[in-house]
């Protein structure tokens, strides 16, 4: 039902596996003798953050906390909001932002900012999406899955309006479905 709101699909379910493999292998050889947090960012994050810590092979923490930045809409506002904070400390802590994409990198920004305030002993991002075209900050994710064009995308826990997160790729949502 969902697939006829797709123009077409930018990253099938096999390349996410093999991109989770690749980046949560990458991780293990940086992290070694470390414990890192993984932190996901809320909502987008669970689908590829389930992904990538079954590739990781390091005691590891896993915390998440709510991030708002779209409000509804289908281009991110700027206008970071915390939704729901961490449940623990991260001061002296590694810690790896797991997202689903970055974009405007503006989020990852505040995020990292946040984070180092509280003490964070590093900050760094595994992102499965990269959109380079869309960023209003300089940004560079240490860990990229993918690049992508500047298109709107859903799937994979990426969502318009709520909708879209529970497909296993990730899709170009078509125009028709948000400019109404």
């Amino acid at each position: 039902m969902l697939e006829k709101d797709i123009e077409k699909v930018l990253v099938s379910e096999d390349e996410i596996k093999e991109i989770a493999k690749r980046l949560g292998k990458q991780i293990t050889q940086d992290y070694q003798g470390k414990k890192p947090i993984i932190l996901g960012l809320l909502k987008g994050c669970i689908p590829f953050m389930s992904e990538l810590i079954k590739h990781i092979d390091l005691y590891c923490e896993i915390q998440l906390m709510g991030v708002a930045s779209y409000h509804g809409g289908v281009s991110s506002s700027g206008d970071v909001k915390i939704t729901k904070d961490l449940d623990s400390s991260v001061a002296g802590r590694d810690v790896i932002i797991a997202e689903d994409i970055v974009d405007t990198a503006k989020t990852i920004e505040v995020i990292s900012k946040l984070l180092i305030h509280r003490g964070a002993k590093s900050v760094e991002v595994a992102t499965l999406l990269d959109k380079p075209e869309g960023r209003v900050t300089p940004f560079e994710p240490k860990y990229i899955g993918v690049k992508i064009p500047k298109e709107f995308v859903v799937g994979f826990g990426l969502d318009y309006d709520e909708y879209y997160r529970n497909l296993p790729y990730v899709g170009v949502l078509k125009q028709s479905v948000y400019k109404k």
